[in-house]
């Protein structure tokens, strides 16, 4: 009898466990789900707009070649550099394809975090540790990188389209040929043909300076939708750990700088600002090779250097450039990523709480 009454009194404390459970799956599926896709989607927005110039700059200088002259070197002078050269809009350049893709990008990180963490934790009843909080940013940021990669690709072209880099040129004219009568011809024919093919650039440049045309020349010139996802593979090994620990750093902050009572603006956008530098410093390597693998591809690029995947770049880049070309533009993208994650963290959790009702 008391087994029984034992069993029967602990049976509506486990049902109504796992009502409770239930009711909680039941109101995180669609209010909460859509609050934090439309506040990861603000988040990333507002924090790459803040950016945009410094964001440009970092991809220009993780690319360009190591030649002597001609380079972006410095950020104030690089800037007032592109600034002279394009305007305003040279900051912007690439933003609007940027921002299309981190809205997504943004809204399906933070909302697949926040779900898996529920996952992981069973919904409340069990413990949120940093393992927990690792493998649940890693996973998001796979995610997101998977869902919105070809946009990042065509961003990235798009943001070193326009800038003066320094090409390097494929081949060289022999000097004895130039002085020779068949070599005239053929001097005459090739500037012939290049200038051709120079009026032709300058006439179809500008429709491919956009998204679509951008989209359309990768397409075309690259082997169609698969050259939209070259360095897939590199990104998302690099976004996971960043993700992980950008994620898990800024939550184990917010537990240490914004204790009940001392939750203010300053001390909630320093914890994103020292959880970006944090996360960027130990995974840029990663971002540098992505950045290498977008551009590889560029048929007319004149870049000077192609790589038959991760692997290939990364003895090539350690080779030639040592283990500092792993780590170039990585002082512009400091400057950049404390204003950019602390932006992205402070508008997700402030629209956030907009939406969700108490």
């Amino acid at each position: 009898m008391t087994s029984t009454q034992s069993s029967q009194s602990s049976q509506p404390k486990i049902s109504h466990s796992m009502a409770a459970v239930n009711g909680q799956k039941q109101r995180f599926w669609m209010p909460e789900i859509a609050s934090y896709f439309v506040a990861g989607g603000a988040a990333g927005a507002a924090s790459r707009t803040v950016v945009s110039p410094l964001e440009r700059l970092k991809i220009i200088q993780q690319v360009q070649p190591q030649t002597s002259d001609g380079q972006y070197k410095g950020v104030w002078r690089s800037l007032v550099r592109m600034w002279k050269e394009e305007g305003f809009r040279g900051f912007m350049r690439g933003n609007g394809i940027n921002c299309l893709r981190i809205v997504p990008y943004s809204a399906v990180q933070f909302t697949t975090y926040e779900q898996l963490k529920k996952w992981f934790t069973a919904y409340g009843t069990k413990e949120l540790d940093t393992p927990k909080r690792l493998a649940s940013g890693a996973l998001a940021g796979i995610t997101s990188v998977c869902a919105t990669y070809p946009l990042d690709l065509v961003r990235s072209r798009l943001s070193i389209a326009t800038a003066s880099i320094p090409l390097q040129a494929k081949q060289a004219l022999p000097s004895s040929s130039v002085m020779a009568t068949s070599g005239a011809k053929q001097a005459l024919a090739s500037a012939y043909h290049t200038s051709s093919s120079s009026l032709n650039q300058t006439v179809s440049k500008r429709a491919e300076l956009t998204m679509v045309g951008m989209t359309l020349k990768v397409m075309r010139e690259e082997g169609g939708v698969p050259g939209l996802y070259r360095g897939l593979v590199t990104t998302a090994v690099g976004v996971a750990p960043y993700v992980g620990i950008n994620f898990a750093t800024y939550e184990a902050l917010r537990g240490v700088v914004t204790p009940p009572g001392k939750n203010n603006i300053v001390r909630k956008l320093a914890c994103g600002a020292i959880a970006g530098s944090i996360s960027q410093t130990l995974t840029y390597p990663f971002d540098v090779l992505r950045r290498k693998m977008q551009v590889t591809g560029m048929a007319d690029g004149g870049l000077g250097y192609h790589y038959n995947g991760a692997f290939d770049a990364l003895r090539s880049i350690i080779r030639t450039e040592g283990l500092r070309g792993l780590y170039r533009g990585l002082w512009p993208n400091l400057l950049k990523v404390a204003p950019s994650i602390a932006t992205s963290f402070f508008t997700y959790e402030l629209v956030k709480e907009l939406l969700v009702t108490p």
